[in-house]
């Protein structure tokens, strides 16, 4: 049988993928709502706009370390125990949080609740799915799984902002820590073969590491992603109280409030949702143009468009059209660097160790995602708007698609151990 016919006859809907899908939109669900809990939170205990985003910020540097770490432990001692190890840290640390009274007690949970989604996250799941699609299939898989998180983003932060009619925000946090404990249920599917050339499965991980480090197409990958942690971070924690506070009224008796978004607040996290929804369709399509063409220009072009939806958005007056029109722009760029980004270091350097390789370089991005969500508080004190932050975001953006031009897209190849 040669390889066309086996890739023909392999399905591209796998019970790993569905099975890894699920995690991630439960996953992401709980972690694309906490920006609608920043105004309960900061209102209850008199908090400067400051400390809820360092606690945010930390949760995504905690994120980025836990991501190689998880990827690691996956590749070393099992896939199934990264994610039980991860889900019970992420209810762990919701848990906790509702206790909390002081900043710095929050700020200290939020490290449970980084590597938490470390651990349920892109790192481990990813690379579960890579392994398990065919070849033909691959990139279009790590749209579909990429694209199930972005629909966690759609009824996370809803579901948040209902809750919240009922519950107290602590309340809520214990529901989402039951939520997370149930993608344990996933788990009997979870079985991803380690598939890899006979050159892969002989190097260690400190050799494929320090290959990789010393390979400029890994360092610019690596530095690439930041812009995208930045700005889908400091968009996640700080656009719901950006547009309560800063859009235009919602006209009475117009479409919005027909449909009951009566409030600036409620649009917040509708427009948070908005993103989800069009990121779904982004995501899938980038899996898709991924298998057809260089992902390396394809991310060029991904961040080049963010750059200049975020400059036209931020120059025009705010108003509820504005704000939707550049949810859903935003949101087709929203995760579509992930499977295309995933699926580059997967090309270059194998499948062997695209956990701990895509966990590195999804360090860079959430060093980004630290540093846009701390300082989208920290300058908002200081300032009284987001404006400053907008143009950061606008620079790291040009930065980012300038960067992977110069990426050698050929695979690596691997070195064996003496």
């Amino acid at each position: 049988m040669t390889h066309a016919q086996r890739g023909a006859e392999a399905p591209l809907m796998t019970p790993v993928l569905i099975a890894g899908s699920v995690i991630l939109l439960i996953g992401f669900a709980v972690r694309a709502s906490f920006g609608v809990f920043q105004i309960p939170i900061a209102e209850e205990f008199g908090w400067a706009r400051t400390e809820f985003s360092l606690a945010i910020a930390i949760q995504n540097l905690a994120w980025g370390i836990g991501q190689p770490l998880f990827g690691a432990v996956a590749e070393k001692i099992g896939d199934r125990k990264a994610i039980v190890a991860g889900a019970l840290l992420y209810a762990l640390g919701l848990v906790l949080s509702a206790f909390a009274i002081q900043p710095w007690q929050l700020q200290g949970l939020e490290v449970l609740v980084g590597f938490g989604i470390a651990g349920t996250g892109f790192g481990v799941i990813l690379a579960i799915v890579g392994r398990a699609a065919a070849p033909e299939h691959r990139s279009m898989a790590l749209g579909i799984a990429t694209a199930a998180g972005s629909a966690g983003q759609i009824v996370g932060p809803p579901a948040a902002e209902i809750l919240l009619r009922f519950q107290p925000w602590q309340g809520v946090f214990a529901i989402f820590a039951v939520v997370v404990l149930a993608t344990l249920f996933a788990l009997p599917f979870i079985r991803s073969p380690q598939v890899a050339s006979r050159a892969e499965l002989e190097e260690s991980l400190g050799q494929v590491l320090n290959r990789a480090f010393r390979d400029p197409s890994y360092v610019m990958i690596f530095m690439g992603f930041f812009s995208c942690g930045y700005q889908l971070a400091f968009i996640t924690a700080h656009f719901p109280p950006f547009v309560a506070e800063l859009c235009g009224p919602i006209v009475p008796g117009g479409t919005l409030s027909a449909i009951g978004i009566t409030t600036t607040s409620a649009l917040g996290a509708v427009a948070i949702s908005v993103i989800g929804v069009f990121n779904i369709v982004g995501t899938v399509t980038a899996g898709w143009l991924g298998n057809r063409y260089s992902r390396k220009y394809l991310l060029a072009g991904i961040y080049t468009a963010r750059t200049i939806a975020a400059a036209a958005f931020i120059l025009m007056p705010i108003t509820p059209g504005t704000v939707l029109v550049f949810s859903m722009v935003m949101g087709a760029l929203w995760l579509a660097t992930v499977p295309l980004t995933s699926g580059l270091v997967a090309h270059i350097y194998g499948l062997r160790y695209m956990g701990t390789l895509y966990g590195f370089v999804f360090l860079s991005h959430q060093i980004g995602g630290f540093l846009g969500v701390w300082l989208g508080g920290r300058l908002y004190d200081l300032y009284g708007n987001y404006d400053l932050v907008w143009w950061v975001g606008v620079g790291v953006g040009a930065f980012s698609a300038l960067v992977h031009l110069p990426i050698r897209e050929a695979p690596a190849p691997a070195r064996a151990a003496a």
